[in-house]
């Protein structure tokens, strides 16, 4: 079941339960008050009777009753014998007075009247009075007996009637009425229903439609048109064309990196294949020779072990796992990547400065690594002669490690690229054909895994410096 149909129904639900409810009461309402007042009416009309015929010396005589109603009256003798009628009671028949008395009728709506109070001012039942009810001339009537009294006896009775016929056929007509309403009423409600509940689902309708399509063509590039409402649904397109722009980004990324590494893989395994190819088809080389050859593929192989390894370092920060952390002394790291970086050294000038001791939380393998990444390509970039400076200071609640050196620098546009995998400027893929292009990717992951930043400036011709800052470890080691 579609949530459309699923909201018109429940809408549907909650309408009828509230129709019902209203319409119940108000022919509960209505109803009584029609029956309360006819009620009320023939109690007046036969107290008054009975007061007339109580101040007769004679005997006791009726009098004809004065109402808008169609009244009628009846006299019995205290045996319950009829005596005396009004004219409107010819041709009913005749009730037992006394019978009437000891099993009254009740009331003349039906049980779902009881659910009001009544709305007119009744006349309270006379002392000793009753109602009954009676079928006669294919309608019901309305029967009221009261007992009149003479010098402190029953002097015979008095019976007020009234037709209900006219009452009862508007009584049904509204009760009729009241169901064709409410069919009609409940009809429209679940066709608005359905109506608003289509509009309002018409962006998620469009978000599946979106989807559909994107599954097909395999087009990331398609994107839902947003609501002119700032609603949730609004909200929803929104977030929904946020994620489709993320997986594109993603997917994008992934694509040129998929292309990068092969490219970059390729190169060192044909340079391997074509070497070893060499020496299978010349067994006789020359020793010289084959000494090259072997010595290209012994730099190839760790070319591509380079390329492999930086790879899985990649592959561990997209799944998300966290390096292990404890306190360490960053000076002591940074002189040990000191000591193995001026080996790498040729022609340039290598200084520490300024050095200031510094604890953090942090892994010192990876430190270490970020430290030579970073050194390894000021090395690289700096011509002998330039000088390439490594340093350590404090800075408020931080460490920063700085690594600026003299080398040939990066132009303005290569600058917002320099993190991004396989990007190399054309000036570093000229001077370093064997490297990667992951090293300060890799360095930027060990960065944000220490919960710090690193920046780059770097003017062409000039040189370039890193900055990396942490936050510092103050618990005692």
């Amino acid at each position: 079941m579609s949530i459309r149909l699923r909201l018109a129904l429940c809408y549907g639900l909650l309408f009828t339960l509230v129709l019902f409810l209203v319409a119940v009461f108000s022919y509960a309402i209505h109803e009584r008050g029609q029956y309360d007042d006819i009620d009320r009416i023939l109690v007046v009309s036969a107290g008054h009777a009975a007061a007339e015929a109580a101040t007769s010396t004679s005997n006791v005589r009726l009098v004809e009753a004065r109402s808008s109603l169609e009244i009628a009256l009846r006299l019995y003798s205290p045996g319950g014998v009829l005596l005396e009628s009004t004219s409107d009671a010819n041709g009913l028949p005749s009730l037992d007075p006394r019978q009437v008395l000891r099993d009254p009728a009740g009331s003349a709506f039906d049980v779902v009247a009881r659910l009001a109070p009544p709305l007119v001012a009744q006349a309270p039942i006379l002392p000793g009075g009753a109602f009954g009810l009676l079928n006669a001339q294919g309608q019901r009537w309305r029967v009221y007996v009261l007992p009149a009294h003479q010098a402190g006896s029953i002097s015979g009775y008095i019976e007020a009637m009234t037709p209900l016929g006219r009452i009862d056929a508007l009584i049904q007509a509204f009760r009729l009425t009241l169901i064709l309403l409410s069919a009609g009423g409940l009809l429209l409600v679940l066709a608005g229903s359905w109506l608003v509940a289509s509009r309002a689902l018409r962006p998620i309708a469009l978000l599946v439609q979106t989807a559909q399509t994107i599954t097909l063509s395999h087009d990331l590039s398609r994107r839902v048109d947003a609501p002119p409402h700032q609603d949730e649904l609004g909200r929803l397109a929104m977030t929904f064309n946020a994620m489709l722009h993320s997986i594109e980004t993603a997917y994008q990324a992934e694509k040129r990196f998929v292309t990068d590494a092969s490219h970059e893989l390729r190169a060192p395994l044909t340079a391997i294949q074509g070497n070893l190819d060499l020496l299978n088809r010349h067994p006789d080389m020359p020793e010289a020779e084959r000494a090259e050859s072997l010595t290209e593929v012994t730099r190839e192989a760790n070319r591509l072990a380079r390329l492999v390894a930086d790879l899985l370092a990649l592959a561990r920060a997209d799944a998300g796992i966290v390096l292990n952390r404890c306190p360490l002394d960053l000076d002591a790291v940074i002189l040990e990547a000191y000591r193995t970086a001026r080996q790498l050294a040729h022609g340039q000038q290598f200084v520490l400065d300024p050095f200031e001791p510094a604890a953090v939380e942090g892994n010192e393998d990876r430190l270490k690594q970020l430290l030579l990444i970073l050194l390894d390509n000021a090395l690289k970039y700096t011509p002998p002669g330039g000088r390439v400076t490594l340093g350590l200071r404090r800075h408020d609640r931080d460490v920063e490690l700085i690594v600026r050196d003299t080398g040939i620098g990066i132009p303005a546009e290569d600058l917002p690229h320099v993190f991004e995998r396989f990007y190399r400027a054309d000036p570093a893929r000229s001077r370093d054909p064997g490297g990667t292009g992951l090293g300060l990717s890799i360095a930027q992951w060990i960065v944000e895994q220490h919960e710090g930043t690193i920046t780059l400036e770097s003017q062409p011709g000039e040189g370039t410096t890193v900055i990396v800052r942490m936050p510092m470890c103050l618990c005692p080691q």
